[in-house]
Formats: C-alpha cells, sequence, structure tokens
C-alpha cells in the first residue's frame, strides 16, 4: 500500500502514515529533499517522530519534489498530506489537502492552484502505509485570488505562497492599516521567535517586501547598548547605567512537550499514581566487581564488546531474579491478577537527545556474558543515534536506570509501566569503608530497588536487593548462584 492521491495530470500527494500501533500523529523532524529534487521510489524524504521512536519515511514513487506542506518542527495528523511530487506525465496543479483539526490560521497554509473542474475525484478511503488513514474529502475548493504559486522556489513553498498571497489581497484591496497589521514571517521564523520569547509585531522586518527574517529575530533579542547617562547639574554623581538586558523579550523559553517526551511523561504520571511504589537502598563495596572489570578487558572471549560495570550488574540483578522469580511479574487490573513472567526482558534506561527511552534485551536471561555485552552495546549506540524501534520499547519486565554516570549518588527511580521492579545504580566513588576490620580505601556505590508493592512485598523486595548487592560484593557468586 502507498499512503498518496493520485491525480490524473501526473501529481502525487503523500501522506502522513500511520507508522504504528494506532498513533494519531507525528512530527517531521527533518526533511531530505526540497522542491526541484529528484526522488525515486524508495528513497527516504523525511524523517518523523511519534510518541515511540524516530522513523524514516520512503517515497513510493519516482518524480520531481513539487511541494512540502509542513516545516521541520511542525506535529502533522496521520493521513495528512505531506509531500507533492510530480511524476512522469506532466505538470499539475497542487490540490489543499483534507481540512484536519489542527489546521494552521489562512495565512500559512500552504496555498495551491484551483483543480481543474473536470479533474475525477478521489472517493472513498485513501489506503496508508500501515493501518488506515484519513477518508478523502469531497469539498470543492473555493477561487481563490492572488498570485500563483511558483512550481519550484528557493525554499520550501509552504511558507513563501501564504505570505505571497495575503499580500496581494491586501495591497489589492486596499485593506486598512489594521488589517495589515499582523507580520509577516515563515513557519519556521515564527516558531524561533515564539522559541526565544520575542513579540513579532514588534519587530521591524528587514527582509524583501516587509518579511521578517530569522536574523531580524535573533536582533531583536541581543543586548541593547546603555543609553548614555545624562548629568544632573546639582546631584550626586549618577552611576553609570549598567547594560539593558532583554529580558522583557527573554524572560522565559516555551519548549513544546511532544514525542517521546510527551509519552514519557504521560508514562511516569500513570505510573506513579497507579503502582504503589516502595524504595529499598543498599550501599555496597563494589571493589572485587571493579577489578573483574578491569580483568575482563583483558579477556579474548570478549574483545571488541563493551565491557563496564554495568555488564555486570546487569548479570548480578539476571542472577537475584533468578533466585527470585516472583519479581519478575506485572499486574493485571482487568483480570485483578499477577502474571508471573518465565522470561526477562531487561530495559536499559537511556538518556538521549530525543528524551528518555527504555529499550530492552528481548530473552536476556539466555544470554552468556560475551552475548549480554553485545546486547548492552547495541541497545546504548542505537539509542544515543535515535533510532530506537517501537518494537525495542515493549515487553519489558524488570528495568536498570544508571544515574552514576551523571555523578548522582543514588535516586527513587520510577517503574516503567507495567513492570514490577526497576534498579538504580548510583555513582561508584573510592570512599572510607571497613574491610577486614580496618578502615581502607574501597569502591563504594549505592543501590536503589523501587518494586510495585501490589506484586512484591517488603521481604521479597529486599531478598532481590541483598542479592544483587552480595554479587557485587563477592562477583564469585556469579558462578556458584548462577
Amino acid at each position: 500500500m502507498t499512503t498518496m492521491t493520485e491525480k490524473a495530470s501526473g501529481l502525487r500527494e503523500f501522506k502522513m502514515p500511520d507508522v504504528g500501533e494506532g498513533l494519531t500523529e507525528a512530527e517531521i523532524l527533518k526533511w531530505y529533499v526540497q522542491p526541484g529534487d529528484q526522488v525515486t521510489d524508495g528513497q527516504v524524504v523525511c524523517e518523523v517522530e511519534t510518541a515511540k521512536a524516530a522513523v524514516e519515511l520512503p517515497i513510493p514513487y519516482d518524480g520531481v519534489v513539487r511541494e512540502l506542506r509542513f516545516p521541520e518542527g511542525t506535529t502533522v495528523d496521520v493521513g495528512q498530506v505531506i509531500i507533492a511530487v510530480e511524476v512522469a506525465g506532466g505538470a499539475a496543479p497542487i490540490e489543499e489537502a483534507p481540512a484536519a483539526p489542527a489546521e494552521a490560521p489562512a495565512a500559512e497554509r500552504p496555498k495551491a492552484d484551483e483543480p481543474k473542474a473536470d479533474e475525477p475525484k478521489p472517493e472513498g478511503r485513501t489506503p496508508v502505509l500501515v493501518g488506515y488513514g484519513v477518508a478523502v474529502s469531497s469539498t470543492k475548493r473555493r477561487p481563490r485570488k492572488g498570485a500563483e504559486v511558483p512550481a519550484q522556489a528557493a525554499e520550501p513553498v509552504y511558507a513563501a505562497s501564504a505570505i505571497q498571497a495575503v499580500q496581494a489581497e491586501l495591497n489589492g484591496h486596499g485593506h486598512s492599516a489594521s488589517a495589515a497589521a499582523r507580520p509577516l514571517a515563515k513557519p519556521p521564523v515564527r516558531k524561533l521567535a515564539k522559541d526565544l520569547g520575542v513579540d513579532l509585531a514588534t519587530i521591524r522586518p528587514a527582509g524583501p517586501d516587509g518579511i521578517i527574517t530569522r536574523e531580524d529575530v535573533h536582533a531583536a533579542v541581543a543586548p541593547t547598548a546603555p543609553e548614555p547617562v545624562v548629568q544632573q547639574p546639582v546631584a550626586p554623581p549618577v552611576r553609570t547605567a549598567a547594560p539593558v538586558a532583554s529580558y522583557d523579550t527573554a524572560r522565559e523559553t516555551r519548549i513544546p512537550v511532544k514525542g517521546v517526551r510527551k509519552a514519557t511523561a504521560a508514562a511516569m504520571v500513570g505510573s506513579a499514581f497507579t503502582a504503589p511504589h516502595v524504595t529499598e537502598f543498599v550501599t555496597v563495596d563494589v571493589t572485587r566487581t571493579m577489578k573483574l572489570v578491569e580483568e575482563l578487558k583483558q579477556d579474548k572471549d570478549l574483545a571488541g564488546l563493551r565491557v563496564n560495570p554495568l555488564l555486570l550488574i546487569a548479570k548480578a540483578l539476571l542472577v537475584a531474579i533468578k533466585r527470585n522469580p516472583d519479581i519478575n511479574a506485572s499486574w493485571d487490573e482487568a483480570g485483578q491478577e499477577i502474571v508471573l513472567k518465565h522470561y526477562v526482558n531487561l530495559g536499559i534506561a537511556a538518556a538521549t537527545p530525543r528524551g528518555l527511552l527504555v529499550p530492552n534485551i528481548k530473552d536476556a536471561h539466555t544470554k552468556t556474558l560475551p552475548q549480554l555485552a553485545e546486547s548492552l552495546g547495541e541497545l546504548v549506540a542505537t539509542a544515543r543515534e535515535g533510532k530506537t524501534s517501537p518494537t525495542a520499547m515493549q515487553g519489558g519486565t524488570v528495568t536498570i536506570t544508571n544515574v552514576g554516570v551523571f555523578g548522582v549518588d543514588t535516586g527513587t527511580p520510577i517503574l516503567n509501566p507495567g513492570e514490577s521492579a526497576i534498579l538504580a545504580v548510583g555513582a561508584i566513588k573510592l570512599q572510607p569503608w571497613v574491610h577486614k576490620g580496618k578502615v581502607k580505601p574501597r569502591q563504594v556505590t549505592t543501590l536503589a530497588l523501587s518494586f510495585d508493592h501490589r506484586l512484591v512485598d517488603g521481604e521479597l523486595g529486599s531478598k532481590v536487593l541483598a542479592d544483587v548487592a552480595a554479587i557485587l560484593e563477592q562477583p564469585k557468586k556469579l558462578i556458584t548462584w548462577a
């Protein structure tokens, strides 16, 4: 299936597909093409971000890009046209996409030429890439006055055509100054101004035809020079005024919450107020574990793999779960049942530019130490590149979050929704410790285990945490307990 509207004249409109699990919207992160570019079947034209992950979208046909309907950073509903491509068969007028609930104001919407009167209209539901999209509107467009949209432009057409049309309307019909008071700016410039807290109405545009540019916005937030201080003849000496900072326009910055960050926030709120959390702590001497890490780095069976303390901590948690399997469970609210899991999908919380992601290693309980090291390395690398798939973040049973990499001693982690426990690992530091009856410098860390008290009572949670601590203090237990 393809997500497009076919036209007899050779123009194809590609719609935002449902990229998985019935998601209703996605944000356009990056365009890889511009109007006038040649595209081929299967070529990736943009990257979008849903509440689950970032996904690259390929175009399903050959042709020349005529128009990008939305700029980068725009959240688009599934089923809305995002790009128009002219395929073999000649040029074609661009139709306006079906109206959406979150449609932009008329001055900012992408304009299009009037379709031919005898042109066939699409009927019924348009198939999408995955799942189903929005039914095509049968509403005919009202004839529009103003300049036509150029077939190609130096920049995406989505902003320039709208501005030109508005200017033509105002100049051609003698509107009053109040009607034309709304400042002219392209969507990316409006977004920049919003992020920087700049009122576009206060800016004197330097761009052609009165269009506000990025440079105008940046200039508006630049610190202004101090005005000279006039000395009064009869008063004590006046102190020189400090430079006037742009507090009035940059006191606050508003960051839209969407995509992965929005989904994470909703999940954490749901988890915190649904599952009764209990957190227990233990501080442990991990000197022997740190020595074992250094030895394993020289092991030829682990050559080329990522070997660090997290690897042995993950292995210790897996052994502790094997010894206390009841902690590996979930709560079925509908059936009022505890669901015991006979597999461990080990989640690893990863901080990425797109927000917190928790991909998991499937069937981690079956992996050898080298296999676990390989899986951890791949998981972390993929997350940092922003390429984690939705599947990789589904089905987790327990999670590890390593707050120690930020120099934090410990914390009270919130459960990943649907899971029974999460282990937080603090910073490993050289501290004075009583060892064999004497105070010596030892490598010490603090572990924190949060668990769902509906599933896990204090005894079970304490046993799991104590087992992890015992293994990290005496890593030979990985052999005797495994």
